[in-house]
């Protein structure tokens, strides 16, 4: 299977591209913990249908040490154990921002408030940010269909 255009050679998704990953580091570098930015990215990633980006991330995730049971029990993270109170907040706030569009009146305060209990504000701010990165990189990747399986941990540098 080949992607529709191939994001990596064309000119201007290069150029696009430089400048989202520029996005990228900036989240990379904030005070929020790397292992729920692993679990944010991936749970968008599962409800958009991006399995290049689920592929990408569960396997940068494994290799930082994130526990298989808990990689595989992203996509049920509400009935598993294995996930701190914060996680699951950022979680269920990276469900709400990801189906934005399914709910009239956008993210409920209840999925904002219980994010803002564990996170402080530069931490929200780069969990928002986050969210709508991994979005925007999720349909690059669908519209594209950009295949999925052969991502090698830190491909990208």
């Amino acid at each position: 299977m080949d992607a529709r255009i191939n994001l990596f050679g064309n000119r201007l998704a290069a150029e696009f591209g430089k400048h989202i990953n520029a996005a990228g580091r900036a989240v990379g570098g904030s005070t929020l913990p790397a292992a729920t930015q692993e679990l944010v990215k991936i749970r968008a990633s599962q409800i958009n249908g991006c399995g290049f980006c689920t592929d990408m991330h569960t396997k940068e995730a494994a290799h930082a040490g994130e526990t298989s049971t808990r990689l595989h029990l992203v996509a049920a993270w509400r009935e598993a154990t294995v996930f701190t109170d914060a996680e699951r907040a950022a979680l269920e706030l990276t469900e709400q921002g990801t189906r934005i569009a399914d709910a009239a009146g956008g993210v409920p305060d209840e999925a904002w408030a219980a994010a803002a209990k564990h996170y402080d504000e530069d931490q929200l701010a780069a969990l928002v940010a986050l969210i709508a990165l991994i979005n925007a990189y999720n349909r690059l990747n669908v519209i594209v269909q950009q295949p999925a399986g052969d991502y090698q941990p830190g491909q990208f540098g």
